[in-house]
């Protein structure tokens, strides 16, 4: 049993309107699916993607009043995105302060070149050249050129106080092989790359060694949890089984609709999701309407008035 790379990254915004303008106007990325929290569902679920919504492309965000994240470790610490070249990074470099979005200056991690930035509530993303290393999708519907558009996401990086528990599970649990390290940019830790069965950044994981942070609190800007690519429902079930087997702790088998996921910490305490690469945001919408309407599964479909009494439009 392998992983296949990332499958998409939820993270946590308190102004839902405002998240959807920066995503798709400042960021160029495709509304692909405007739906709830399962859990929920007075909470919009919004997902970013590329133009096909392509598994291994989405950034989720929850919708809660809540206060900003606490920074710290036992946290999803940065989220990467891909774009391809130098060009790219000056494009967005460039974009970004016009749109007054403070930037790094494009900096060589982890031997590629980079762009640090932060969104508007102060989620930290990372625009890293992939070298052309995958196929890209690009959406038609924003005024980013296609040559510079975010392909996707990768490498996540985690922060935990201490590897051992956790690299026990992401390698004898997970599969998942330690390549190489790197120290942090900002001084605070080794980072030790970990890589899944797919192909380049989308198929790695970062691990921030950083014992001196404090504990984090999550919050708006923050990331909740972030998610694995498995092919289908009977990989799924392998994994559910693993898990039983090694007696750890996780959700079972959660249908989800457009994905079927299972939930589990690992022992740095970051929220790890497994899911299914289909069916897919297009089981319930044209491809080509993905994202224009509030979009239920079937077992929330009867409360559909309920529901849209209590979201707040997004403008």
């Amino acid at each position: 049993m392998q992983l296949e790379g990332l499958h998409h990254l939820t993270a946590i915004t308190a102004d839902a309107p405002g998240n959807k303008r920066f995503y798709t106007e400042t960021l160029g990325l495709r509304l692909v699916k405007k739906t709830v929290n399962q859990d929920d569902t007075s909470a919009y679920h919004l997902f970013y993607a590329d133009a096909v919504a392509t598994p291994g492309t989405d950034i989720t965000f929850f919708d809660w009043p809540v206060g900003r994240e606490k920074r710290g470790t036992h946290s999803i610490s940065l989220t990467g995105l891909r774009v391809s070249g130098q060009q790219s990074l000056n494009y967005w470099r460039d974009r970004l302060s016009a749109a007054g979005v403070k930037t790094s200056d494009v900096l060589e991690i982890d031997g590629r070149a980079s762009l640090n930035f932060e969104d508007p509530e102060g989620q930290r993303f990372r625009l890293v050249d992939d070298g052309g290393d995958a196929p890209a999708h690009p959406w038609s519907g924003t005024d980013v050129p296609a040559l510079n558009q975010i392909k996707g996401l990768g490498p996540v990086t985690i922060s935990i106080p201490d590897k051992y528990a956790t690299d026990l599970v992401l390698t004898q649990v997970l599969g998942m092989k330690e390549v190489r390290e790197y120290p942090s940019p900002d001084g605070s830790g080794i980072v030790h790359v970990y890589k899944m069965n797919g192909e380049g950044l989308a198929s790695e994981l970062h691990v921030a060694v950083q014992p001196d942070l404090p504990v984090s609190r999550q919050g708006a800007g923050g990331v909740h949890h972030v998610a694995f690519r498995t092919p289908d429902v009977k990989a799924i079930n392998e994994w559910a089984n693993r898990l039983q087997e090694l007696r750890i702790p996780n959700s079972g088998e959660v249908e989800r609709y457009y994905f079927r996921s299972l939930y589990f910490r690992e022992p740095g305490g970051n929220l790890f999701e497994i899911a299914t690469d289909g069916p897919g945001f297009a089981v319930d919408e044209p491809l080509a309407n993905l994202g224009e309407s509030l979009a239920l599964p079937p077992f929330l479909e009867p409360r559909r008035k309920e529901i849209e009494a209590n979201l707040k439009p997004l403008g």
